[in-house]
């Protein structure tokens, strides 16, 4: 099995910035407490592909409503892999449960962006069902999968990144 990345905390500074963009009208005296209590994304079991990524609050969606999760997590990933981002399998059969962006990617060069490579998960509840979508802090709501990547023979590319979603343009 290849090993290719490790997965970091970011620091509670980065954490809590992108706690009150993400959620403005929550409790922000429990942001030190939801810090402490992020946990490292981990496989289910040996055979797993995916690793979970764990809710650092709690999470109600009605039919039809979105939130952007602020994970606490960063990853540093190997050049030459990536880390796809997917909902969790059940919670996306019973709600329609997705992300916004489809399938989260993040690259290797992430890690060192001004955020500290703070992995966003935004996800909606689309159920046709009107389900109400109730999660508690610590339960599992995403997934990420290492995959390898190739480029083109004639790739020129010398840029670097500096951010998250729309960063490269």
């Amino acid at each position: 099995m290849n090993q290719v990345a490790d997965f970091f905390k970011v620091s509670e500074e980065v954490f809590a910035d992108s706690f009150r963009k993400c959620i403005p009208d929550a409790d922000v005296s429990g942001i030190r407490d939801a810090c402490d209590k992020i946990r490292i994304p981990c496989r289910a079991t040996k055979g797993s592909a995916g690793y979970d990524f764990f809710l650092p609050v709690d999470v109600t969606l009605r039919s039809g409503e979105s939130i952007t999760v602020p994970t606490g997590i960063r990853a540093k990933i190997s050049e030459g892999w990536v880390l796809l981002l997917f909902p969790r399998s059940g919670l996306g059969f019973r709600y329609r449960l997705q992300l916004d962006n489809t399938v989260g990617v993040i690259d290797s060069d992430y890690y060192d962006s001004d955020n500290e490579g703070h992995i966003m998960i935004r996800i909606t509840n689309d159920s046709k069902a009107e389900k109400t979508l109730s999660l508690n802090a610590g339960d599992r709501f995403a997934q990420g999968v290492f995959l390898p990547y190739g480029i083109t023979f004639d790739d020129q590319t010398e840029t670097s990144r500096n951010g998250g979603f729309g960063s490269t343009g």
